[in-house]
């Protein structure tokens, strides 16, 4: 028999799962039995919630009394750290179940009265904005208990990390890690990827391509969530890829307020049919700006990076196409010139690779940064699959940061050399007087003769400036000597100075 048919036993099979509350039972307890095996995969997903660090206990299906009903909440983790401890529910959804918001005000209650630190919930929902949870909940209940929520797709990003880039210490450990990433990625698992568009998103799509559009219309702040969860799932499947923390660009304000990111989505979305933002990739030149433009049907990434701050214009462009050596020929590349707004050219690649000149329309004009862009057909269909919205932007950010972003490397300036000073030539004689007594040395200023107008070299600063004070020096003094002492000879100078010493004894 052929051992190509045999099944490998799995430590958490798939096999057996029969509805979504099975689908549930079997992902809570396969995530928080390896949350208390695995150290350091426990240590990492549970820290940003307020955990410490210390040994990790977890339960399943705790039974609490709240007034007169029962509750069993899916889980519980306590984190144990000398006499400090911190405990938290669980509550799971899997496949398309979301969360319920009296389900979790009455785990918040249950936590309030057991002096629990905080409520953790895992499903398929990906929030718009990092650390905002998708579920609207009264805030009165949040005073003294934390409301935290992860999707699935973020726990499974964590645990790939952690295996593959960070490490985990044990063997064992690895492979019970492994285990659990081989079981969530499976379809039977109830953990997906992000699956739809919303409901709302075929009529808000209609109404776009129409021009009919408008900010108060039913369904489009779902849109717009779902867009922002869109390059939240996007950025961990990137990171997850790369090994690196991949994450949406926000500015504070959005931050702090994310009705500001969602209304001005709202506006661009309304005005010129497009829904854009930008991700952060560590190390790279800049960010991955993503534009998704309903009306034209086409979803385009760009990244801008400042030019070279020396040489020529065509040495410049010539930097920037040397790097792009595996980056499309139908790549749009930008040259933007310092005093100017917007871009003075754009080229497709495979002319610039041609005719670096082509780019440059005013060669006075200094060229400050450049923008390199691709574009691919965009989806319009609300799911998963051929022709989809989510799988084109995914396929468009991951084939720029495969073909551009990932070769472009930031210029850098060349250190300045060190500058030997020039050596004094005395000639093939002794020197006439001792070099204490030279009045000149060698200066930041002595140097090769400048070419440009009203730069000439003084006299006495060039190269030869200290041996030419040495001639100069020595002929001033033996015409001067020669001056004072030639009608004396060396006896008269002796017998004067004898006579001088004579009258003073005297």
């Amino acid at each position: 028999m052929a051992e190509q048919a045999w099944h490998e036993a799995r430590l958490i099979p798939t096999s057996g799962i029969n509805g979504a509350e099975e689908q549930e039972r079997r992902a809570t307890s396969a995530l928080l039995a390896v949350l208390g095996a695995v150290r350091e995969y426990g240590s990492d997903l549970l820290k940003p919630l307020g955990a410490p660090s210390g040994r990790i206990e977890c339960f399943i299906e705790v039974p609490f009394v709240l007034g007169e009903r029962k509750l069993f909440p899916d889980g519980l983790i306590r984190v144990s750290r000398g006499a400090r401890s911190w405990v938290a529910l669980v509550e799971v959804k899997t496949g398309s179940n979301e969360l319920a918001a009296e389900q979790l005000e009455n785990y918040l209650d249950v936590a309030r009265e057991q002096g629990f630190e905080a409520v953790i919930t895992i499903s398929n929902e990906i929030p718009a904005v990092a650390g905002q949870h998708p579920t609207k909940i009264d805030k009165r209940k949040l005073k003294k208990v934390a409301l935290h929520h992860l999707s699935w797709s973020q726990v499974l990003a964590e645990a790939v990390m952690q295996k593959e880039f960070r490490g985990v210490a044990d063997p064992d450990q690895a492979w019970i890690l492994g285990e659990l990433i081989r079981y969530l990625e499976h379809e039977r698992s109830g953990a997906m990827d992000m699956g739809d568009m919303g409901e709302a998103w075929t009529s808000v799509r209609d109404s776009v391509a129409s021009g009919t559009l408008r900010p108060t219309d039913k369904g489009i702040a779902s849109v717009v969530a779902r867009f922002d969860a869109l390059l939240r799932f996007t950025s961990l499947s990137l990171g997850k890829r790369l090994g690196a923390e991949v994450v949406p660009v926000l500015s504070r304000k959005e931050q702090a307020d994310p009705t500001l990111r969602a209304t001005a989505l709202t506006q661009q979305l309304c005005s010129a049919g497009q829904l854009s933002g930008a991700i952060r990739i560590p190390d790279t030149v800049g960010h991955l700006v993503v534009t998704a433009d309903l009306r034209a049907g086409h979803v385009t990434c760009h990244v801008d990076i400042d030019a070279p701050r020396e040489g020529r214009p065509t040495t410049r462009v010539n930097w920037l196409v040397r790097q792009l050596k595996n980056a499309p020929e139908s790549a749009r590349v930008e040259c933007f010139t310092a005093h100017s707004r917007g871009s003075s050219a754009a080229e497709l690649l495979r002319t610039v690779r041609e005719n670096p000149a082509s780019l440059l329309t005013d060669p006075t004009k200094e060229v400050r940064t450049f923008r390199v862009a691709t574009s691919m057909t965009l989806g319009s269909k609300r799911g998963r699959g051929r022709g989809a919205f989510i799988d084109s932007v995914l396929a468009a950010v991951n084939g720029f940061y495969a073909e551009v972003l990932g070769d472009l490397k930031a210029w850098s300036a060349a250190p300045p050399k060190l500058r030997e000073p020039a050596p004094v030539e005395t000639g093939g004689g002794e020197p006439t007087r001792p070099a204490s007594l030279v009045s000149t040395d060698y200066s930041s200023q002595d140097g090769p003769t400048d070419e440009g107008p009203g730069s000439a070299t003084p006299e006495g600063t060039g190269p030869d400036a200290v041996s030419d004070v040495v001639a100069r020096s020595t002929a001033h003094s033996s015409s001067t000597d020669d001056s004072q002492y030639s009608s004396a000879s060396p006896t008269a100078d002796t017998s004067e100075s004898e006579a001088r010493v004579e009258r003073l004894d005297a």
